[in-house]
């Protein structure tokens, strides 16, 4: 399945869906610039989640929702329960698929309830349908699996690093590999791959958006020079936003990159051992590790990216870590924010597409500014099991008076 699908996410195929995500970016900020308000307080995890919602649900359903217009949308409901990990039960439900995934298949547990798999699997089905009856073409991820099924997709020969920016993990040679089985994907495929494309893709990249927005608020002077790059950015391409034009903006890719390393949605991950193998003990009152073949790993991300063996005071927010001189000289492997070898995150392409996206819209027109209830510094939540704020992300969307050259 991997194989099948991994080139529905490379850059080529990103460009092709730019489109809908620029699109739910200026809807996005159309809904700030209608406020009559000069500050408008925030609370992003609310907002950034219903962003996330209709950029998936556009981009992997075909759906158009306006979560900010429309708050109890149906998809959003939907989407909200499917990524819903509150609650004791839910956690542990959550961690025993990935530690004894044998035993919930045998016990016939279920990840999502029949209310959520019964509405996303219509949803995908009727969609389907439809674009086959009446031959409707559409620049999104249902149409690339529809066409994975018709004819396959091919991965592009070579793919620059910098069409996506320095996070961007490489799909590895094993799932690109034309030995490899490609399986045929049935209605139900293509609606388990656009829903864990929602799984998967909506609460990461909702708190990615959430944490990069308070470091942003309270680092004005990264703030100040990322708006500079935006005000460029946005002339040259004329008011306009390209692919292109976003692709080639460093400093942005800086600031996502080092909003990924201090806070990475993924804390872990997880890996089986394929041989037996020993980590040696470094210092005398430590003992060898002996791996079993088979064993599950956990790789504790967060630890590696808060190491100062490898990240200089790694509480300081820093974009000029991955500058031209400095990100050439990182370890490749204390830098995991997707993971990984053949198991890395398919999606990361999407990721820093979306998110660069939306932060280009936002700060053409706004500044990010600290209110009354930001909470600074910011305390990670104790009783929920994906990282956010302990008090929530609170913060302003100043409205921005723009100077012309002439001063004006």
């Amino acid at each position: 399945m991997r194989t099948t699908l991994s080139p529905a996410f490379t850059s080529s195929k990103m460009k092709y869906m730019f489109c809908l995500i620029s699109q739910s970016g200026e809807q996005f900020i159309n809904h700030f610039l209608k406020k009559n308000e000069d500050l408008i307080t925030v609370e992003m995890r609310d907002t950034l989640s219903r962003f996330a919602n209709d950029v998936i649900a556009n981009t992997a359903f075909g759906v158009e929702c306006d979560s900010l217009g429309e708050r109890n949308n149906e998809f959003y409901l939907m989407g909200k329960e499917a990524t819903n990990f509150g609650g004791v039960w839910i956690t542990i439900k959550f961690i025993a698929f990935f530690t004894i995934p044998k035993l919930c298949k045998i016990l016939n547990i279920k990840l999502f309830s029949r209310r959520v798999a019964t509405f996303f699997t219509k949803l995908v089905k009727n969609n389907i349908e439809s674009r086959e009856k009446h031959k409707i073409v559409r620049p999104d991820m249902i149409n690339l699996l529809m066409e994975a099924r018709k004819n396959g997709l091919k991965h592009e020969e070579s793919e620059p690093q910098q069409d996506a920016g320095f996070a961007t993990v490489q799909e590895s040679e094993i799932s690109k590999s034309a030995k490899t089985h490609k399986l045929e994907l049935t209605d139900q495929d293509i609606t388990a791959q656009a829903l864990i494309f929602f799984f998967a893709g909506f609460d990461t990249v909702s708190s990615l958006m959430c944490f990069l927005s308070h470091e942003l608020g309270v680092n004005p002077d990264v703030q100040e020079r990322l708006i500079q790059e935006v005000d460029d950015t946005f002339e040259a391409c004329e008011g306009k936003l390209t692919y292109e034009a976003l692709s080639g903006m460093k400093y942005m890719d800086m600031v996502v990159s080092e909003a990924l390393r201090k806070w990475p949605v993924a804390i872990l991950a997880d890996r089986v051992c394929t041989k037996p193998y020993t980590i040696e003990p470094k210092t005398s009152d430590e003992k060898p590790v002996h791996l079993e073949k088979n064993q599950l790993i956990w790789v504790p991300v967060m630890g590696l990216h808060r190491d100062p063996q490898y990240w200089p005071h790694p509480d300081r927010f820093d974009p000029e870590r991955f500058n031209e001189e400095n990100k050439v000289k990182i370890n490749p492997y204390t830098y995991l924010p997707f993971g990984a070898g053949p198991r890395n995150c398919i999606g990361s392409r999407f990721a820093l597409l979306e998110t660069k996206t939306l932060f280009f819209y936002i700060l053409a027109h706004f500044e990010i500014v600290p209110v009354e209830k930001t909470q600074i510094p910011l305390q990670l939540s104790k009783n929920i099991f994906n990282m956010t704020a302990e008090n929530g992300f609170w913060l302003g969307l100043k409205r921005r008076v723009k100077v012309d050259k002439e001063g004006n």
